[in-house]
């Protein structure tokens, strides 16, 4: 029996082959917090009949369901690869780097057309039971990363979904040794793309990628439940970087409105040769939305620069990843 509380909870993903049909779990991942939930409509009949005072129960119908909710999870050094490829679209096989036990994925930004999760939530109950709830057709409608002084990598996925099944076996949570990224790994560099350089006086930096979908395709004969979501805008990649004032060049693009590349990047211990645990995404074109500095007081004046990425024309945004993990 697992612990009463959420301390008994799990959470086991995996890749969809079909949208909405369930793949059992390949990976556990580590959360802090999360809130899926089925959402259903219902519709009550209305009917007027001589002398009744309340709808009849027999007369609500249940018209549709989806699911809708989000995960929060620390990054860590090893299993965060079917997460990524579902919020960036790209199929990917992880490389080996060199002959040791390095591999290196490669996640650039693409159509996210087929790539949905089967997530399945175990729920402790007081008594230690734990119940399932599997959530099918799971698709990353948001992501953002961020990390500051002294912290850990954070990650937030938002989700939308075909369905909630309790009907399934919940499957025995393993969890393989991981640690987290965090600030102490973590560096900032802008410049020409291939040719960014270390930044200095960056405290915090978050970066959000946005995959607006049209998730209301609910149609005749689906039995209530939705088709996949389709791509109904171009994605959105934002993001700021608080600052200590240390010099002008981030107050310089501001004024001037011209595109930088950026590069965010954590490295962690070898893992063989010249090849370490990392976690990098490149923007090769940001311009700063706002963000002058202003002096608010007498301590050390903290700009904090908000900022959009766009495509410079060749080269793709990507997020890169290095871990152990020969497969996502």
């Amino acid at each position: 029996m697992a612990i009463g509380s959420g301390l008994g909870a799990q959470l086991g993903i995996s890749a969809e082959t079909t949208y909405g049909t369930f793949v059992a779990p390949s990976k556990y991942i580590e959360f802090t917090k999360e809130s899926l939930v089925l959402k259903k409509t219902t519709a009550q009949s209305a009917g007027i009949a001589a002398g009744r005072l309340l709808a009849l129960s027999s007369r609500r119908v249940l018209t549709r369901r989806e699911v809708s909710g989000s995960i929060d999870l620390e990054v860590t050094n090893k299993g965060m690869g079917i997460l990524l490829q579902a919020l960036m679209g790209t199929t990917v096989t992880p490389v080996q780097q060199g002959a040791g036990p390095a591999y290196l994925q490669t996640h650039t930004l693409a159509d996210t057309a087929g790539k949905s999760l089967t997530i399945q939530k175990g729920v402790p109950l007081t008594t230690g039971a734990v119940t399932d709830k599997t959530f099918l057709g799971c698709k990353v409608t948001s992501a953002e990363f961020a990390c500051e002084v002294g912290g850990m990598l954070t990650s937030s996925y938002e989700f939308d979904g075909k369905d909630c099944d309790e009907a399934q076996t919940l499957a025995t949570a393993s969890y393989p040794a991981m640690a987290p990224f965090h600030f102490g790994q973590m560096a900032v560099k802008t410049g020409a793309f291939g040719t960014e350089t270390a930044r200095d006086g960056i405290r915090k930096v978050s970066v959000k990628v946005e995959r607006p979908q049209e998730v209301e395709r609910f149609y005749a004969g689906q039995a209530g439940l939705k088709k996949e979501p389709i791509s109904n805008d171009q994605v959105k990649i934002t993001g700021s970087l608080e600052s200590d004032y240390v010099d002008t060049t981030l107050d310089d693009l501001h004024t001037s409105d011209a595109a930088i590349s950026l590069v965010w990047e954590f490295v962690g211990p070898v893992i063989a040769t010249t090849f370490f645990e990392t976690f990098r995404i490149t923007l090769p074109a940001v311009r700063l939305d706002e963000g002058p500095p202003v002096v608010d007081g007498f301590g050390v004046v903290k700009p904090t620069f908000n900022f959009t990425a766009l495509y410079d024309g060749t080269n793709p945004v990507k997020i890169e990843y290095i871990s152990t993990d020969s497969t996502l």
